[in-house]
């Protein structure tokens, strides 16, 4: 008995002595883990460190301009697009020119397509603008790592890191003293900023994300941007709640790096501000609107109207929801006395095979409601044509849920029409809002809201119709091109403080 115990003892002495050199072993396999993954760590620093300077002194022997100018370079990819982002990017040129001599203006661009003539001509058949100087565009061959058709999961991370690798190449071509970015592309700040050593500015059209998409991701509710395989599950749903947020996390550290940041409505400002945590270097500064040429057209009244348009001005992306205005024209058609002739004048902008690839969707949806015969479509059409179709309108209709701002909308209430927009964003927020206490348009949600507005407008009096013209276009003078080159000069000038030149 007593040996067993002694053996039981034994054994448990010799477990003891086992535990605790494999614990003293365990110990200085760790320490020995830890001191090489320091050791790798601290050669890893350095060789970034290294690259760093090695990057820094290759940067700093690339293309500059004439040290007794400024250069200002313009960071957007689709300057040929011929969209109310396009419009912005012509005016603030044209601002920069008229107001200083020793500013030279560069373009960043994919649009290899087209020659600089041509650029320059749709600019001024599409937006009247003419720009006082001549402008230097800087081609970009790898625009096509930024679109979104090549990355059809992860699309906003991966057309990120596109544009990190599209920066890259625009700072190996030309070095300018300010970057500015007039398209949304928040991730080449740090590219110009901390390798290019440049300034950076930016004129926000729209967050990139925001909590109305978190929102509806967490809902669940299928949008353009929410396939309906995701929003029918849970997983895939909570899945990218959390994609989201990582990627809110990295724009709101990327967003710092600009010096001067413009956002072109209070919607955009509240987002930015609450993503990027800039407050007080975010300026609002509407886009410009040619107000003037729009205001000028004549009114025709509507008895002299055989058929009643209803304008839609846009880009044919998908975000822009043409396919509610299909519906919705549909349902009028329904609810409408049928001796109102209606029809739906699509004035898009088309930027690629894409683009003309979604209009042949419309088209197959507009023949599969069977109103194919009141529908026309008008493909990057010219200037003088889309003030023609204004003129003898009699609705603006604008269907983007949360649109940033809304230039086309402010354009068809210059040019007369009575304006049915989406209720989000800018138009909610400041553009079809009551102007001295009068009603300056309407706004709506879905097909059936929608087609109501619709037919008021078509059933309401000349007076009535007349007065909503008036207040619609006495409130767009807000949105006019003077005031943009106002408030965007006054925006400019802590970016110019910042260089060594003076301006004049």
């Amino acid at each position: 008995m007593i040996q067993t115990i002694n053996n039981i003892r034994d054994s448990m002495l010799e477990m003891f002595e086992l535990v605790s050199q494999m614990f003293s072993l365990s110990v200085r396999v760790w320490s020995l883990a830890i001191t090489v993954l320091l050791q790798l760590l601290v050669i890893l620093v350095g060789l970034l460190c290294l690259c760093w300077v090695l990057l820094k002194f290759c940067v700093y022997t690339l293309p500059r301009g004439d040290p007794g100018q400024i250069h200002v370079a313009f960071f957007h990819p689709y300057c040929n697009a011929g969209g109310g982002g396009e419009r912005v990017l012509w005016c603030a040129i044209r601002s920069l020119q008229k107001k200083y001599k020793n500013i030279k203006c560069y373009i960043y661009t994919g649009d290899t397509e087209a020659s600089p003539e041509e650029i320059l001509q749709k600019a001024k058949d599409r937006f009247n603008v003419t720009l006082p100087q001549p402008v230097e565009f800087i081609f970009l061959r790898s625009r096509s790592i930024v679109e979104a058709k090549y990355y059809p999961f992860l699309t906003l991370f991966m057309q990120s890191i596109g544009s990190i690798m599209l920066a890259g190449e625009a700072l190996s071509k030309f070095r300018p003293d300010i970057f500015f970015d007039s398209m949304g592309y928040a991730f080449t700040y740090p590219v110009f900023r901390f390798i290019g050593g440049c300034v950076v500015g930016c004129y926000t059209h729209y967050p990139t994300i925001s909590t109305d998409m978190l929102n509806r991701v967490s809902d669940r509710l299928e949008s353009h941007n929410n396939r309906r395989f995701i929003a029918n599950s849970a997983v895939f749903s909570f899945a990218k709640m959390v994609y989201y947020r990582v990627f809110a996390e990295l724009y709101s550290l990327v967003g710092w790096s600009a010096q001067v940041v413009m956002v072109n409505s209070s919607w955009t400002h509240g987002h930015i501000s609450s993503l990027w945590g800039v407050n007080r270097r975010i300026h609002i500064v509407y886009p410009p609107c040619d107000t003037e040429k729009f205001k000028s057209l004549e009114i025709i009244p509507d008895v002299e109207k055989k058929v009643k348009s209803i304008v839609s001005i846009g880009q044919i992306r998908p975000e822009k929801d043409h396919a509610l205005q299909l519906k919705a024209l549909h349902r009028l058609c329904e609810i409408v006395d049928p001796a109102t002739e209606t029809q739906l004048v699509i004035i898009g902008g088309c930027r690629n095979e894409e683009d003309h690839q979604r209009v042949t969707a419309l088209k197959d949806l507009a023949a599969s409601l069977n109103i194919e015969d009141k529908v026309v479509w008008k493909l990057n059409a010219p200037f003088d044509d889309l003030l023609e179709c204004v003129q003898q309108g009699t609705i603006g209709l604008h269907t983007m849920w949360c649109e940033h701002f809304g230039i086309c909308v402010v354009e068809c209430m210059a040019g007369g029409l009575i304006m049915v927009a989406h209720d989000s964003g800018g138009p909610k927020m400041d553009i079809v809002v009551d102007y001295e206490g009068q009603q300056t348009g309407y706004r709506a949600l879905d097909v059936e809201s929608y087609a109501q507005a619709m037919k008021t407008v078509l059933e309401s009096s000349s007076e009535t119709k007349e007065s909503m013209r008036l207040a619609a276009k006495s409130s767009v003078d807000r949105f006019s091109d003077a005031e943009f080159e106002m408030a965007f000069l006054g925006a400019c000038e802590s970016l110019f403080s910042s260089t060594n030149v003076v301006l004049n």
